[in-house]
């Protein structure tokens, strides 16, 4: 008896995907709950466990795109079985009338074919060319990066992207961090990062700005009422985006909280497909890889993205005099059918201001 083992439904939208990984081998012995094969999809991946014990017999290879509800394996659930084989009698085996295999079949030297005369035209057509073998891999792309690839290109094509540019002085913040990180981390368990503030700046410059909070719709312009922030996460498979719901409503600790978990997540590969909708602005930090300036692509259907950058002691002027600080440069790309200029430059000095007095939100 056997058991089939088949792509399960991971979101309404998703109808196929790559089994990526088998991570156990046909004819391995499974246990209820053992993991069996990881599969991609163009949203999310998700390991898929043995539901009953047996032997797995597999039917696709690694890397294969599936369907959902297609078949891949099947676990023999019955139990193994030892037949005795009898060694066959001399009688036994002179009468046997089976088919000689190919190693049982002896040919007589006169019947071997002849060796090629010398005669024989040999082809010079490959000889000079070069050989490809060792020099490149040639593999298919996931399907979460050919989604990736898609979604960009179709923000480049669909959307009239701009970018402005300014930068913070980060000493307050940073100060404020050093002050309380000890008391911080003891009493709420997570450290106090960048990235809280930040989420609270947009917040904020959202709530000043009410445009960038909006995204076309054919010909309507649909204006969102709540603060749904994506951060973009790199992860072994590509770019994520999950999504911190009702913003405006979360403390710094209830913030930093989520983003503790979603790393977690995103390093255990166990960001699903609802952590990943809706949202209705950005923010991606390419500070952390050391990116100094950078014009970050729309999320669409978003009409705003934030980029954060390295934080890099320059000399500034402060009351007509040169100081260094630690300073970061700040981007938004914006969708200019929907957002004017004044009102993108508008928005970063909003950010700009709260990172600079950043005390205000422990008062909230």
């Amino acid at each position: 008896m056997s058991t089939p083992v088949i792509i399960p439904s991971v979101g309404e939208s998703i109808t196929s995907g790559v089994l990526s990984a088998w991570h156990k081998k046909d004819g391995d012995q499974v246990a209820v709950g053992d993991l069996l094969f990881t599969l991609d999809t163009d949203k999310v991946s998700s390991e898929i466990t043995a539901s009953e014990p047996g032997i797995l017999r597999t039917k696709v290879p690694e890397g294969a795109d599936v369907k959902i509800g297609q078949i891949v394996a099947e676990i023999d659930t019955a139990p193994p079985t030892s037949a005795k084989v009898e060694p066959k009698s001399t009688s036994e085996v002179a009468n046997d009338t089976s088919p000689l295999t190919p190693a049982e079949i002896i040919v007589p030297k006169s019947a071997e074919p002849e060796a090629p005369s010398s005669a024989t035209p040999i082809s010079l057509s490959t000889k000079h060319a070069p050989s490809l073998e060792g020099r490149i891999t040639r593999r298919k792309l996931s399907p979460l990066r050919r989604k990736i690839a898609l979604q960009l290109v179709s923000a480049q094509q669909n959307a009239a992207i701009l970018t402005t540019f300014n930068e913070c002085d980060m000493s307050s913040v940073m100060g404020l961090r050093k002050e309380v990180q000890e008391s911080f981390q003891t009493k709420y368990g997570v450290k106090l990062g960048f990235m809280s503030f930040f989420i609270k700046a947009v917040v904020e410059a959202l709530i000043a700005v009410p445009n960038i909070n909006s995204q076309i719709e054919g010909d309507e312009l649909i204006e969102n009422h709540y603060y749904d922030i994506g951060v973009a996460v790199g992860t072994e498979k590509g770019l994520m985006v999950p999504v911190l719901r009702n913003c405006d409503k979360q403390s710094l600790p209830e913030l930093e909280k989520q983003l503790a978990e979603f790393a977690i997540k995103a390093r255990d590969g166990k960001i699903g497909l609802s952590d990943l909708q809706g949202g209705c602005f950005t923010i991606s930090n390419g500070g952390v890889y050391g990116s100094l300036l950078s014009t970050p692509i729309l999320n669409p259907p978003q009409s705003g993205i934030l980029g954060m950058h390295k934080i890099q002691d320059r000399p500034v002027a402060i009351d007509g005099k040169i100081a260094i600080r630690p300073m970061m440069y700040l981007a938004l790309s914006y969708d200019h059918r929907v957002v004017d200029g004044k009102e993108a430059v508008a928005f970063l000095i909003k950010v700009k201001e709260s990172i600079e007095n950043p005390v205000k939100f422990f008062l909230h």
